[in-house]
């Protein structure tokens, strides 16, 4: 038995551009951060799966025992047998449907997870799972998110890739997806700011498929904001974008944008970032707003340098 490690890691993510209309087809400007989540896998000699997730203070927030058993088709039963124990079972199971030799051993492993940041931000919780396990099952993780979270992918993508990206999904299999030059020279503007909630995606993209505002004219607004952000040498030319997006976005899903909602008063440009209502905001301002935030009650003010893979 090879008791040799398997160790993998994947980035964390924030969509910059096309939140909810990347789910129709916009081209969306994503970046992978620093923050991400890794998997270690040992083969051990039991027929069990132990499991350990240990979060961004190297205390274990989940941990359950797993019973393998590898018929017709793969079963699995958990200690805990909670909400999060079932998601994990669900997931092992679609890889194991992908590659059925997947776990067809009845090998045991002592598995443990390490993410570096806090699983309330939304940097990517579940699609860096996916991708680990994904490259442990040796399966494509854009099939086993759709069989298990759904969603567009622009995650998955962050995960696998260390710089900026341009993501469009398209009537192929897979998503086109495009490392892009995203480094502004002012950079040194642009912060990402914790509205002390995480949002959930699932509750936001419902609404957007709801209200059924997207157009074709839409999309190629929001294609060419993503290209000209992408191109943008100007802090000034930036915010004006992130404005114009912001407007766009507001009518899509008929809700206020979030400066006009809570920072009304605030010198710069606010976008919000992936579902609306939680999870980060993008700040450009030609000075620090780290005061301005902490002093709102908003304490995690995180700079783009320090955010950014590179």
């Amino acid at each position: 038995m090879n008791k040799k490690p398997q160790t993998y890691r994947s980035n964390g993510k924030l969509l910059l551009t096309a939140e909810y209309a990347v789910l129709d087809g916009a081209n969306a400007l994503a970046i992978p951060t620093k923050y991400g989540q890794s998997l270690n896998v040992v083969a051990n000699h039991s027929h069990v799966i132990n499991w350990k997730s240990y979060d961004e203070l190297d205390k274990v927030w989940f941990e359950d025992v797993y019973a393998i058993k590898n018929t017709s088709t793969l079963h699995v039963t958990s200690v805990l047998n909670n909400d999060i124990s079932k998601r994990l079972i669900a997931i092992l199971k679609a890889a194991q449907k992908l590659n059925p030799e997947f776990l067809a051993s009845n090998q045991g492993y002592d598995v443990t997870t390490h993410q570096d940041f806090n699983r309330l931000w939304g940097l990517g919780t579940s699609s860096t799972l996916i991708n680990n396990i994904a490259n442990w099952a040796n399966v494509d993780a854009y099939q086993l998110l759709e069989q298990t979270f759904g969603g567009s992918g622009y995650d998955i993508a962050c995960a696998q890739n260390d710089s900026a990206i341009t993501f469009q999904l398209h009537t192929e299999p897979s998503p086109l997806v495009n490392t892009v030059n995203f480094k502004p020279n002012f950079k040194q503007q642009l912060y990402f700011v914790y509205l002390n909630q995480k949002q959930n995606s699932r509750d936001g993209i419902s609404a957007y498929k709801t209200l059924a505002k997207i157009s074709p004219s839409i999309i190629s607004d929001l294609n060419a904001i993503t290209a000209a952000m992408v191109a943008c040498q100007s802090l000034s030319e930036f915010q004006s974008l992130m404005v114009q997006h912001e407007t766009i976005i507001s009518n899509l899903i008929e809700q206020k944008p979030i400066k006009t909602q809570l920072f009304s008063d605030f010198d710069g440009a606010i976008k919000s970032l992936g579902a609306w209502g939680g999870d980060f905001i993008l700040v450009a301002s030609q000075n620090n707003p780290s005061d301005y935030f902490t002093d709102k009650g908003f304490e995690t003010v995180i700079s783009y340098l320090d955010m950014v893979l590179k």
